[in-house]
């Protein structure tokens, strides 16, 4: 099993598009990249904690590649937005790969710098973080699978 973490905005959204991941075993929303003392919803969505609102996503590599999850990532938010997915603004919403080795770091990057020459966000440059990853503060459970348990359609447009 692996591990990869991402953040593109509201986590319900990017939670649920990766849990439609053949080989993805689990993904669990939760904050990321800010004070770790301060790791609770209600803190968090007032965008002073520093975090990320994140998706852990644990896979099994024989099934599906971190280069796959990684299109799934791009595919399913705006990485052109600084701050923002959609109506949720600052930057708790931000766009971020936290990457676990050297090998996903370096994949990360050779994708962002893909996407930007693919032309497909025209001029509009990449504003995806890409970092070391920190420590993972998993969301209250009501927060987990919160779009099937809900039956609500996604928080995020495929773009």
């Amino acid at each position: 099993m692996a591990i990869a973490t991402f953040g593109g905005g509201c986590f319900w959204g990017v939670e649920y598009f990766f849990r439609q991941v053949p080989g993805v075993l689990n993904a669990s929303s939760g904050y990321m990249g800010g004070d770790d003392r301060i790791n609770r919803y209600e803190e968090v969505k007032q965008g002073n904690s520093g975090h990320a609102e994140v998706v852990q996503v644990e896979f099994d590599e024989a099934q599906v590649s971190f280069t796959e999850l990684l299109q799934v990532f791009w595919r399913n938010h705006n990485p052109t937005s600084l701050n923002r997915q959609g109506g949720d603004i600052g930057t708790q919403y931000r766009s971020v790969i936290f990457f676990h080795s050297k090998e996903q770091k370096e994949q990360a990057e050779a994708s962002k710098l893909a996407l930007a020459r693919s032309g497909k966000w025209g001029q509009r440059h990449i504003v995806t973080e890409i970092v070391p990853v920190k420590q993972f503060h998993r969301a209250e459970e009501y927060h987990q699978d919160y779009i099937q348990k809900n039956n609500l359609p996604s928080c995020h447009l495929e773009y």
